[in-house]
């Protein structure tokens, strides 16, 4: 009975941790679709309109190793409610910020990523740990990763039919899915306020030894090189879909030139990309348990990096049909785009396991150090908003889109590096229990 109830409580905080994988990619990716509402409510451009994802990524920079200690300090779960009502502030001051300005947004959207932190501080070694580690553990963050990416395909529609007209999108037409949000998160608190989650051993559980342990999470040469992995990784998941929108839609005669396609159509294969990352979710869910987190990062890394390469020699003047995604009628609109642009799409297959895999590499046998170890690797998120700088950077200095996705390529290498040799565990004489 008691091993019945035990694995019962595993279930249920397994779901309940798949759900707020869910609610965190619902809220983060509402950044995107609201900097078209901000470009018209604020005036604002382009660089500006996006400060949402600055502020949402760089809370990560702040509240990484806070969150980690957090969790040390107080548990999982009572991180996990702090987490929730932090979120629903921030959803409240987005909403609030129609009304009263571009800058109370912007702090909306910084707390707002506070809460995002939190939550993936908690989610990712929970589902890690409740999987035992190893393929299983890997194989729950991918069937995580499934929802998180289920959740930003549906914000992308839901929002894209609430703005409808670009030109007079306001605050306003943004309620609804904040109020979706807000009631997502008012349920999952208390979701998880009544469900029981064993709590695993922290390094707080025994206070001399931790105040003689002469060892920390950052004593593992594999978790240091985890940390710049998912650093880089934001090249990989947002380089993508960020600057082939750029490129498609800017004109041929601009200062940094594209190809001067429709902006209505182009805006729609953000959500064909995202489509792609949950196909490889799902799959990587599936085949999660069987393969191990070495061996399936190594591989779409490197075929990241054939896609890339393709992406860049291939000739804009070799087209291939494309679907895109009417947002407002919820139909599928044709276009044609190049070849090596399709390319980069398929990239979303790559990026879509590669979170969950690089987590559980770096994190694998640090034991008591886990919680903290959770925390510094959220803070490494900060570095998504260093790449998509870094590749602006490139594009600005080489006046060509193409050449910029070297970044990319650059950063799916290095993640094969990882993979491969330096996820190795060389510090197994460092105690961990």
């Amino acid at each position: 009975m008691g091993n019945s109830s035990k694995k019962q409580g595993s279930i249920v905080a397994i779901m309940a941790m798949i759900f707020l994988f869910a609610m965190i990619a619902f809220v983060t990716n509402l950044c995107s679709p609201m900097a078209v509402i901000l470009k018209n409510a604020f005036k604002v451009p382009e660089a500006l309109a996006q400060v949402g994802n600055y502020g949402n990524f760089g809370a990560y920079f702040l509240m990484g190793v806070p969150a980690g200690l957090l969790i040390d300090k107080f548990g999982y779960k009572k991180t996990a409610i702090a987490a929730l009502v932090v979120g629903i502030i921030g959803l409240l001051i987005q909403w609030v910020s129609g009304s009263m300005g571009f800058v109370v947004y912007l702090i909306g959207a910084f707390i707002s990523g506070l809460c995002m932190c939190m939550l993936n501080t908690v989610v990712n070694p929970m589902l890690n740990l409740l999987g035992g580690g190893g393929s299983t553990g890997n194989q729950l963050i991918q069937i995580g990763g499934v929802f998180n990416s289920a959740a930003a395909v549906c914000v992308y529609m839901l929002m894209g039919s609430l703005i409808g007209d670009a030109s007079k999108a306001q605050v306003s037409d943004a309620a609804p899915a904040l109020f979706i949000a807000l009631a997502i998160f008012i349920f999952a608190l208390v979701v998880i306020f009544f469900t029981k989650i064993e709590e695993p051993k922290t390094g707080s559980s025994n206070s001399v030894q931790k105040t003689e342990d002469k060892y920390s999470c950052y004593s593992f040469r594999h978790f240091k090189l985890g940390m710049l992995a998912i650093a880089v990784y934001g090249a990989v998941e947002v380089g993508p879909p960020t600057y082939i929108l750029s490129y498609l839609t800017a004109a041929k005669d601009a200062v940094n030139p594209g190809l001067g396609m429709d902006a209505g159509y182009c805006g729609t294969l953000g959500a064909v990309y995202f489509i792609f990352m949950l196909i490889g979710r799902f799959v990587g869910g599936m085949v999660g348990g069987k393969v191990s987190p070495k061996a399936m990062i190594a591989t779409v890394s490197f075929v990241a990096m054939v896609l890339v390469a393709l992406g860049m020699i291939l000739p804009t003047s070799q087209t291939i049909s494309c679907p895109g995604i009417n947002y407002t009628t919820m139909s599928f609109v044709w276009g044609e785009v190049p070849v090596g642009i399709f390319a980069f799409l398929l990239i979303g297959l790559c990026a879509s396991v590669m979170w969950g895999g690089i987590f559980n590499l770096a994190t694998e046998g640090l034991g008591k150090y886990t919680a903290k170890a959770s925390g510094a690797f959220m803070m490494m998120v900060a570095g998504f908003a260093v790449m998509i700088w870094l590749q602006a950077f490139v594009v600005d200095l080489t006046h060509n889109y193409i050449t910029s996705f070297i970044v990319v390529l650059l950063s799916a290498a290095y993640i094969f590096y990882f993979a491969f040799w330096g996820s190795k565990n060389v510090n197994t004489d460092i105690p961990v229990e």
